[in-house]
């Protein structure tokens, strides 16, 4: 593999500031302060050598700082590799130039940030973190793009309606008869409890604003006024991670179904009352296909962010591990069983992810707006109202569809029309037409088309505002002038690196077997030790491990929902397809794995009915490519009968893998990681083995909090790398004496001029 050199290939260096010095006003000197290096005709000033120095003055393994003359040689080294880049043209290819373009869109994007203003919304969003409202709300619909009379005849409703409820009238019945927010007939107006970032920003700030029990003025959204009426605040509850047992049962379940659903979750119940591991009980009985993989375990969350039901249920357990009377849900029933609960964080470790998300949610668009207020300030926009005028006739009612175009029915030469101006840049109409063009989406049915045109032209005016700031970024922005050059410099070293050294050293076999065969002792194995070793949480696992290890291709504790068929039925239908589609998902993402697919019967089915199960689930794997060879069929009839009836009737499949990588996989599917299985050669400072007798057998360890076991099979002694094993090594080496033959050849073009007194001015 071809290496990328360390951080000292990526220079940095700002542009050097001349020092001027004033004098009378008859004449005026520029003194030029003398470089520090010279490398051919170009000259570093001490101020880009000491930018790049401050970067990049570590040692590659971080232990030590590098002296100025230390960092001189690899410095100059970078820097004659760029000039003989760009003497090559490199600078100046297409490829270069789009590549570069699309890092300074990509890295502009943090310059175009009002950071200032990110803090502050990142500061508010944790302390409005700190309390949770619960409010109601009442909307007035009316679109952003309505008419101008519509909005105020909705503004004037809200107002009216408001003064309503200031003299009395319920507001939950009032939402219930006014509101258009379509949950406000059954839930009377009621958002729940909610924190920052769970409801748009406008609501957001008006109900943490308002004391308990007032009503705010109205509060406009995209969506329209809305009325909000604080009920309760309350402190942050923090986060709780739960797991779960699931019952599934659909709203529209007929009688008998719900009845089943019900006695199936009492009966998980009893088991955890009478001791059952909460392990066993979600195997048998949990629906939930994706968390039983995982002991019932479920993402943590907040208020406000899980099914009201299952969210009361979790926040009102208080010891770890205790679980909760079976819950229903529009999913089904649930049992809730405590795993952690949390307090907010402090906001060192949450701002990250607040300023994130203070960028991304509904407070993005306030930040859109003061960015184009800023930049309109920093920049002049001559609009041209008569050009407007002419153009604003366009936006005709089909731009309400989503499908307008302005080809259709004119033929002006728009492009010769300039609307408005930024610097010395025009931005004519055709480009704003085809703007809106590309942007237009269906608009609300009382959206007007002079509003909606409107609004995409301002939005024209914003977007161009921030393009013509990126283009400028680098003449304004010393600090992106400077990231810009570093990463100029940095793709034209990796262009002259691949040329050079990399490619040359992958494709050269000849040069790598000649530095092999010259370096030979330098590529040994040192002693090893060849054989297996486990490392688990507890002992147990260790033993479980090692019987599943036992047998080759090896059972995983990786399983999908089982399928059940009605009595005498054996051919897969609709009720299936979900659970069948996980089963082929599985085999799709583990191409190693092979599946054993079991079928069942009822005592009183004919013999064949097991065996059609089976072959009906096969058909389907194989009409979805998996071959027969990763299907394992077993035909236990009808034994195993099971407490439930119905399941005298399925299909169960346990998988297999011939990986002891798929075991690992298969044990650490929680995410916890806590368990490896390594085979192979190990030295004696590998920390796996390090722990172990340096000595051929079974061993086991334990430190406390892991259990080690380790079957060595063999000590081998210390000896010389064939060429193959050696390769990757070899190659590397071979890499750094291509690139020294190559660099001696561009110092004698590029002559090296050092200015010492200069250099002592360095700091370090």
């Amino acid at each position: 593999m071809s290496q990328f050199p360390s951080k000292i290939y990526i220079l940095t260096a700002l542009a050097a500031a001349s020092c001027k010095t004033s004098t009378p006003p008859q004449q005026t000197v520029q003194q030029e302060a003398a470089p520090v290096i010279e490398i051919g005709a170009e000259k570093i000033s001490l101020d880009d050598f000491q930018e790049s120095y401050s970067k990049n003055k570590y040692a590659e393994d971080s232990t030590r700082v590098l002296s100025p003359s230390e960092y001189l040689n690899l410095y100059t080294d970078l820097k004659i590799k760029v000039l003989q880049a760009k003497q090559d043209g490199k600078d100046t290819t297409t490829d270069y130039r789009e590549e570069i373009a699309s890092y300074h869109d990509q890295l502009a994007k943090n310059f175009l940030v009002d950071k200032a203003l990110v803090e502050k919304l990142t500061e508010e969003a944790y302390d409005r973190l700190k309390q949770e409202v619960r409010a109601s709300h009442i909307l007035i619909a009316v679109s952003e793009d309505a008419a101008p009379a519509d909005t105020l005849e909705a503004y004037r409703a809200a107002v009216t309606l408001r003064g309503r409820l200031e003299e009395g009238s319920d507001f939950g019945d009032m939402a219930a008869r006014f509101s258009k927010d379509p949950a406000a007939r059954t839930n009377k107006g009621d958002l729940g409890y909610f924190t920052a970032f769970q409801t748009l920003y406008p609501l957001e700030s008006a109900a943490y604003a308002l004391p308990v029990g007032r009503v705010s003025q109205p509060v406009r959204t995209r969506a329209g006024y809305h009325l909000i009426k604080v009920t309760d605040k309350r402190a942050n509850r923090g986060t709780v991670q739960v797991a779960h047992i699931m019952v599934q049962l659909d709203t529209t379940a007929a009688t008998d179904q719900k009845n089943s659903a019900k006695t199936k979750i009492d009966e998980a119940y009893k088991r955890l009352q009478d001791g059952a591991s909460w392990e066993e009980v979600v195997d048998t009985y949990s629906d939930d296909r994706q968390s039983k993989r995982n002991k019932g375990l479920l993402p943590p969350f907040g208020t406000g962010q899980m099914v009201p039901q299952i969210e009361e249920a979790a926040f009102a357990l208080t010891r770890v591990n205790a679980y909760s009377k079976p819950v229903l849900t529009m999913y089904g029933w649930h049992i809730v069983r405590l795993v952690e609960k949390k307090s907010l964080e402090p906001f060192a470790v949450m701002a990250p992810m607040l300023r994130k998300k203070v960028v991304t949610d509904s407070r993005g668009k306030m930040l859109e707006q003061a960015a184009t207020k800023r930049l309109r300030e920093k920049y002049t926009v001559q609009e041209n109202a008569d050009q407007w005028a002419a153009v604003s006739v366009l936006g005709d009612s089909s731009i309400k569809t989503g499908r307008w175009d302005y080809m259709r029915a004119v033929t002006s030469d728009w492009s010769a029309v300039s609307l408005f101006r930024i610097g010395d840049k025009s931005y004519d109409a055709r480009s704003f037409l085809d703007f809106v063009k590309r942007k237009q989406q269906p608009k609300p049915a009382d959206a007007a088309p002079a509003v909606i045109f409107r609004r995409y032209y301002l939005d024209y005016v914003a977007e161009s505002l921030t393009d013509y700031e990126k283009e400028h970024l680098e003449e304004n922005n010393p600090e992106f002038r400077s990231l810009m050059k570093e990463i100029r410099e940095g793709v034209l070293l990796s262009q002259m690196m691949e040329e050079h050294v990399w490619q040359r050293s992958l494709a050269d076999s000849a040069g790598q077997l000649s530095h092999y065969e010259k370096n030979r002792d330098k590529y040994r194995f040192p002693e090893r030790a060849k054989g297996l070793v486990i490392a688990a949480p507890d002992t147990q696992t260790v033993s479980a491990i090692r019987r599943t290890l036992a047998q080759s291709p090896y059972r995983l504790e990786t399983k999908t929902r089982e399928i059940l068929f009605a009595p005498g039925k054996t051919e897969t239908g609709k009720e299936h397809m979900e659970a069948l589609t996980d089963l082929l998902i599985v085999l799709q993402k583990n191409p190693e794995y092979v599946v054993e697919v079991a079928g069942y019967r009822a005592a009183d089915e004919p013999e064949a009915a097991s065996s059609g199960r089976i072959r009906s689930v096969v058909r389907y794997l194989n009409s979805r490519n998996i071959p027969i060879i990763r299907i394992i069929e077993k035909d236990y009839g009808s034994f195993r009968q099971a407490s439930d009836p119905a399941r005298n009737r399925r299909v169960g499949f346990q998988f297999y893998s011939p990986s002891k990588s798929d075991v690992e996989k298969a044990y650490n599917a929680g995410g916890e990681n806590t368990v490896m299985i390594r085979e192979g050669y190990f030295s004696k400072e590998n920390p796996l083995v390090s722990r172990f007798k340096w000595q051929a057998g079974q061993q086991n360890v334990s430190d406390g909090s892991m259990a080690y076991w380790a079957d060595i099979t063999t000590i081998e002694p210390s000896r010389l790398k064939t060429f193959q094993e050696a390769r990757g090594s070899v190659v590397n080496d071979y890499q750094k004496e291509l690139e020294k033959q190559w660099v001696s050849g561009l110092q004698k073009k590029f002559p090296v001029k050092v200015n010492e007194i200069e250099l002592e001015k360095v700091k370090r």
